[in-house]
């Protein structure tokens, strides 16, 4: 697959421990991952082995689940909705003021002991995550990913 890597179980499995470390979340994912030039991981059903890709030009295929960079491990909207569920620490509960700013893309105040990158979380939903920082959490939720609210 043109720009595409097919991970293999090792390199799986560093993934699942850089997301233990950071969120407490032990995991058994059934998915074929594939990395991109940039980093960026994508989970796709394992029968994705059965296309033949040879003729093909792509840069990604399945679902955007995470990027792994120097600051760590970054997880998607949909990844956090994955990884949420499972997480033991670095969650964040805001309310739902706060997740009207976060969904237009708007950095959030907040105090406590957090560390690297947090989930986001609104009563029963995963709204993505965003790095931790001097006492606000970055958001990295994508423009075209934002709701204008009025």
């Amino acid at each position: 697959m043109y720009n595409l890597k097919v991970l293999n179980s090792k390199e799986i499995k560093e993934v699942f421990k850089l997301i233990e470390r950071q969120w407490g979340a032990k995991l058994k994912l059934d998915y074929c991952f594939l990395k991109n030039q940039k980093n960026r991981v994508f989970i796709v059903n394992k029968d994705i082995s059965m296309v033949d890709f040879s003729k093909l030009r792509i840069n990604s295929v399945g679902m955007y689940f995470c990027e792994i960079d120097k600051l760590g491990i970054r997880l998607s909207i949909e990844g956090s909705q994955i990884i949420g569920t499972k997480a033991a620490k670095n969650i964040i509960e805001i309310s739902d003021e706060e997740a009207k700013k976060w969904l237009k893309g708007e950095d959030l105040e907040v105090t406590g002991d957090y560390s690297g990158f947090l989930i986001i979380k609104n009563k029963n939903d995963f709204l993505g995550t965003g790095k931790y920082s001097n006492g606000r959490i970055l958001n990295y939720v994508g423009k075209s990913r934002r709701v204008n609210l009025f």
